[in-house]
Formats: structure tokens, sequence, C-alpha cells
């Protein structure tokens, strides 16, 4: 009964349709007063921040779309278990992750919050891909949601307080760059991964460069903030 079930999935778009058509949108800028995309591209703080996106994307769903696979091949667990265990349980500490921030993110330092989710992220990965052993294997793949569930609310935020008349443009080459990230981060792991005998491990070593990245960009921000 497949098709029941896509028309049950198909109630939540249809809800968020109302959701959408009612929910009021405060303008930060003026379209007027924003930033083309010409200056943006000239501004080092813009070139950052889309790195911060692209490293972010690759983080979260290179894992995200992968921990079934993962937990199947690398750690001998059925479809099921490994579904319900790995992107399903994902899925919740990213939830839980952006719901402290939504709760908490004004008090924060949201750059030193970045930088322990970045680290966060290092070792979650290093677990997937060094560990063979499944508990704390899918330690690595649960706790890696909590750790990239700030990483593009958070890049966005910083975005935001350095590029105030950043307007429409910023936003909008932000989540390219993020959306960029979450079709390159998986694509490139399952190329590793179908280039070396089918290893997941080896795929998800390569994921470890995404959030490696990231902290060095955050590094070079932090950097600049300080000069």
């Amino acid at each position: 009964s497949w098709k029941w079930l896509a028309v049950m999935w198909a109630l939540i778009p249809a809800i968020n349709i109302y959701n959408f058509a009612t929910c009021p949108i405060e303008h930060l800028v003026n379209d007027e007063n924003g930033m083309g995309v010409r200056q943006l591209f000239r501004t080092p703080v813009v070139w950052l921040a889309i790195c911060l996106m692209i490293c972010s994307g690759a983080s979260e769903l290179a894992m995200a779309q992968w921990a079934s696979a993962y937990a199947e091949a690398a750690l001998g667990l059925s479809k099921t278990l490994g579904d319900l265990i790995g992107p399903c349980m994902f899925a919740i500490t990213m939830g839980i992750s952006r719901l402290i921030f939504g709760k908490y993110g004004e008090k924060m330092d949201l750059m030193k919050f970045m930088t322990g989710s970045g680290i966060l992220c290092v070792i979650c990965y290093l677990l997937t891909t060094l560990s063979s052993n499944p508990v704390i294997g899918l330690t690595g793949c649960i706790v890696c949601g909590f750790s990239v569930g700030i990483m593009w609310p958070g890049t966005i935020s910083i975005t935001s307080k350095k590029m105030p008349a950043g307007g429409t443009a910023m936003f909008a080459l932000l989540a390219m760059a993020g959306d960029l990230g979450g079709s390159i981060g998986p694509g490139i792991v399952g190329y590793v991964t179908q280039n070396s005998d089918n290893n997941i491990r080896v795929g998800m070593g390569i994921g470890l460069i995404f959030p490696l990245v990231l902290l060095i960009m955050l590094f070079i921000l932090c950097k600049g903030k300080n000069t």
C-alpha cells in the first residue's frame, strides 16, 4: 500500500501551504537598500560565509544520507534497525540542537558554539570511520546530528550580524551554498565508497574533510573579527 503512504506524506506539504500562507515575514532590509550580488562577491566575509554554508550542508547530508547504509554495511544491522537508529536518531538530535539554538541563541557565544560543534562533528566522523564496534559507530552517527544542527542557522546568524545590509541576495546565496554542499557531500562520500570496493568507512573518512574545513573558516572569521 505504498500509494496510500505517499498520500499520507502529502499531508505534510499540504499543511505547510497554510503555514506559509499565514506566516508573517519580517523584512530585515528593504530591497532597495540591500547589497547587490556584485557587491556581495567583493566582500571577503561573504565568501567565508559561502564556504561555511557549503561545509555545513556537506557535513550534515553526508552523514544523514549514508547513515542507514553505514549501519547495514559497516555495522551489520538490518535495514529496519539501521533506518530507525541511524537517520531517525540523527534527525532527532539535530532537532534538539536547533531547538536549543532557537530558545537560547541570543544568550550564546555563537562563534564558540559553532567551533565546539565543528570539533564534535570531527569526532563523530572519526568514530564512524575508525570504530568497528556497532554501538560506538552508531553513537557517532547519532551525535553527529546534534553537532551539525547549529551549523546552517548559525552561519546565517553570524553573517546577518556582520552584513546587516546584505539583503535578500545574500540570503539567497547562502541558501544556494548550503544546498550545493548538501549535494556535493553525499556525492563525494558515495563516489569514494564505490571506488574503494564499496568500503563505506573510507567514504565516511573523506566526509571528515567538511567539518575540518568548516573549523578553518571559523578560525579565519574569528581572527578577522579580532583584527
